[in-house]
């Protein structure tokens, strides 16, 4: 059984539909990314999981149960934390605020939510230092640390990160990656839904291609990332009256060169 699997899954806004007859599954201890360009439909995935947005129609399952009815709140108790884009911490409130306020919903005691800003602490050496620091005068970098920090204060079964490397300095994309794989290696599964294919991919267990509301293309990571699709759905090329298969994936095949330099290097 799955952790998460959504079935049949549709979300709009008002009367425009966003989603359309998502299905998604979510193992334990896995590594599952969401690819698209900006607009497709990942962030909305991402609230309707963690139940900032309603499902209109189809299913949210967690370990079997449907949970498409509950409030976020409850979502969060039982175990599914959302990192937003944008981060969104609390920039007028002290790293420890930050923190506690990820604390809120959770029903463990004093004594685990201390242990669990402990583990935290070990994550991210900096917070422990600056807890009585400003949030909103760290970096970009900084604070995305800190909204994922915040996230793990709920000890979470899955983290749902949006967007993690938007806006944030390359040396330090490199880093939140690398605690990724760290966090997965402590068991929660992760739902990551990013731009950047090449850095998710190569953290990532699974992968599914979302374009237009739609799940277009899924698969083995190392499969999607080697695979001229990626460039030729991603990039919306191909398909197009007037252009023949063989010329849209040799395009596509440069396209990969260009995008995922090392991926083309190793074969």
């Amino acid at each position: 059984m799955p952790l998460l699997e959504l079935k049949n899954v549709c979300v709009g806004y008002g009367r425009h539909r966003v989603l359309e007859n998502v299905d998604l599954t979510l193992e334990r201890g896995e590594i599952v990314t969401l690819l698209g360009a900006n607009g497709a439909g990942k962030s909305t995935l991402a609230k309707a999981i963690s139940g900032l947005l309603r499902v209109e129609t189809g299913n949210v399952l967690l370990e079997g149960q449907p949970i498409e009815a509950l409030m976020p709140a409850e979502r969060l108790r039982r175990g599914i934390a959302h990192v937003p884009e944008g981060r969104q911490i609390f920039a007028g409130m002290t790293v420890a605020e930050n923190l506690e306020l990820g604390a809120y919903a959770s029903s463990e005691t004093d004594h685990t939510t201390r242990t669990q800003l402990e583990t935290v602490w070990t994550l991210f050496p900096v917070l422990r230092e600056r807890m009585k620091d400003i949030a909103g005068n760290f970096s970009g970098g900084q604070q995305q640390m800190l909204a994922i920090a915040r996230g793990l204060m709920s000890k979470p079964k899955i983290l749902v990160l949006d967007e993690p490397s938007l806006g944030i300095a390359p040396l330090l994309v490199a880093e939140i990656f690398r605690l990724i794989e760290r966090l997965r290696a402590q068991g929660i599964s992760i739902l990551l839904a990013e731009q950047n294919a090449r850095q998710a991919l190569s953290v990532a267990d699974r992968g599914y291609v979302v374009e237009n509301g739609k799940i277009t293309l899924e698969g083995r990571a190392a499969d999607l990332l080697n695979s001229p699709d990626i460039a030729e759905r991603y990039l919306g090329m191909g398909g197009a009256a007037g252009v023949s298969r063989a010329a849209s994936d040799a395009l596509a095949s440069r396209l990969r060169t260009v995008l995922f330099p090392a991926a083309t290097e190793g074969g």
